[in-house]
């Protein structure tokens, strides 16, 4: 038996790096999962790599509409959202603000910010209901460190971080639990250049795997975790 056999988990951005690892250590672990991206391809041969009942949807995050529907083709195909892990970041390139155009700037606070709050929002509604739950959102270590060119996305990030720390306090009466999880520099196909001497997603992907089963008379708020070359702390 796993240890989220019969869970129902939610993750956004599962066709590549920390999220796809992440659906196959949950799927390992026996959760159902629900799972969107936009690689519709991608997610195809995601789902046949796991080992448990899967819903895909590829669309863009950033539209409300798609985003509430496959929330609910998850509830009617495998039930109830036990988990909801919002893992899908955005950033097109670095750049000073100076040079980031509107539209850029919106994009990137649509699938950083506006995305997590809709589904923290329609998901909070249900687990309200069914006494308890627990929601993880992948954030950033660029809210500890302000980077030079980052600052839209860190905006978004930083937007995400205050907008989880009072969601946090909202929903502990309804046994609802909020982790913030901060990974520092990581070797995926979101930076221009491989990284090897950063973390492995698979190694981010069990960090998230134990906050979520640990002890149900704990909960772990917020996890800050580097690979060993990174300094900017």
């Amino acid at each position: 038996m796993g240890a989220l056999d019969g869970k129902t988990v939610v993750v956004t951005g599962a066709t590549r790096g920390i999220g796809r690892s992440l659906a196959r250590r949950l799927s390992a672990e026996g959760a159902r999962l629900g799972v969107c991206g936009r690689d519709e391809t991608a997610l195809s041969e995601l789902k046949g790599s796991l080992e448990t009942p899967v819903v895909t949807a590829a669309f863009d995050l950033s539209l409300e509409t798609p985003a509430l529907e496959f929330l609910e083709k998850v509830r009617a195909e495998l039930g109830g959202i036990d988990i909801l892990v919002n893992n899908a970041g955005f950033n097109p390139r670095k750049a000073p603000l100076a040079e980031v155009g509107t539209d850029e700037f919106d994009s990137i606070m649509a699938v950083n910010l506006r995305a997590p709050f809709l589904l923290m929002r329609e998901t909070a509604r249900e687990m309200k209901e069914r006494g308890g739950g627990h929601v993880i959102n992948i954030l950033s270590t660029v809210c500890h460190s302000d980077m030079a060119t980052m600052g839209a996305y860190t905006a978004a990030k930083e937007g995400l971080r205050a907008l989880t720390n009072v969601f946090r306090k909202e929903v502990l009466e309804d046994g609802i639990r909020v982790t913030s999880v901060y990974p520092g520099g990581t070797d995926t196909d979101f930076r221009p250049n491989p990284r090897p001497d950063y973390m492995k997603p698979s190694s981010v992907a069990d960090a998230v795997l134990t906050a979520l089963t640990l002890p149900e008379d704990l909960v772990v708020h917020e996890l800050t975790f580097r690979p060993m070359v990174e300094n900017n702390f």
